[in-house]
């Protein structure tokens, strides 16, 4: 049993004429004649009966007829799948990202990507990278963007874009007397840091290192937040000094004079944001409008001016 027969025996019942049938399968009459022929053999049953004034559907070939009609749909169904999945830029891209990138690019990142890809559409989870990690592996996700390093089993990464880390300040702070902040100066100080299971904090504790817990020379009590945005409301209320991606600095609606922002001291700590995606995802041409998309918007430029 061949599609090619079941369409034969679909168009003979449509037209109840051998010779119209074969014209409308675009072959000649003695084909279709055989080809019906051989499928009511391969079944066993008679399909049609057949006169010299007629052809009539028998009532086991009504069935038949009926079902290889739905079969041919659905054929056809799966050709339209498999050309639609050939334009890359015509499904949905499930895309992860940690918790400090995400709100800060997604705002620039959507409407770039739309005027590039306007038939693909996001779905869009923010978690921590273990969890976009465990999601991506499973195929729960198409791409996650996250801060290198990052390092796994049948994954690409590719770098994004360079981000400096910013000191977010409360406006009367003596240190918005100076043009820049040296990684040493948050020793005595109070600094807000993100909770356990962000990469940031460790990338913060990393660039200051002197604010490690066990430190000798560490003299403040680190007050952990659940997000950049709860930091900067602390730091606003003065309760203390934090550090945030670039990206993150203007992301806000404080009055002017209520917040300050000031650059590190030279070299200045930065992170590298990168997007990471399986080896075998078949749609390499969304990865590259992704990169694309992310690449215009202004988290990855690295001016500042305070």
């Amino acid at each position: 049993m061949t599609l090619t027969e079941l369409r034969y025996i679909v168009a003979l019942a449509q037209t109840q004429h051998f010779g119209r049938a074969a014209e409308l399968c675009h072959i000649s009459q003695p084909t279709l004649s055989v080809g019906v022929k051989k499928l009511e053999e391969d079944l066993g049953v008679l399909i049609f009966e057949r006169s010299k004034s007629a052809v009539r559907v028998t009532p086991v070939g009504e069935a038949i007829v009926a079902q290889a009609q739905r079969v041919l749909e659905q054929a056809q169904s799966i050709r339209e799948l498999a050309q639609a999945g050939k334009n890359q830029l015509a499904a949905p891209l499930r895309v992860g990202a940690i918790y400090t990138v995400g709100p800060y690019l997604f705002p620039q990142m959507i409407p770039f990507l739309h005027r590039s890809a306007p038939e693909m559409p996001l779905y869009i989870e923010e978690n921590f990278t273990h969890v976009l990690r465990e999601k991506l592996r499973k195929g729960e996700l198409d791409v996650i963007i996250i801060a290198l390093p990052y390092q796994d089993t049948d994954v690409l990464t590719k770098a994004a874009y360079v981000e400096p880390f910013c000191v977010l300040l409360p406006g009367n702070h003596p240190w918005t007397q100076k043009d820049s902040i040296d990684h040493t100066m948050l020793n005595d100080k109070s600094l807000l840091l993100l909770g356990e299971g962000h990469c940031f904090r460790d990338q913060v504790l990393e660039a200051c290192p002197t604010t490690l817990q066990g430190n000798p020379d560490n003299r403040y009590t680190t007050v952990e937040a659940s997000s950049l945005e709860t930091i900067r409301h602390m730091v606003a209320s003065g309760l203390g000094v934090s550090v945030l991606p670039l990206s993150a600095v203007d992301n806000h609606r404080y009055a002017a004079g209520v917040i300050a922002v000031r650059p590190f001291t030279e070299p200045s700590p930065t992170r590298t944001v990168a997007i990471a995606w399986r080896a075998t995802f078949p749609r390499p041409k969304a990865i590259d409008v992704l990169m694309d998309a992310i690449q215009q918007c202004d988290a990855a430029q690295v001016h500042y001016e305070p």
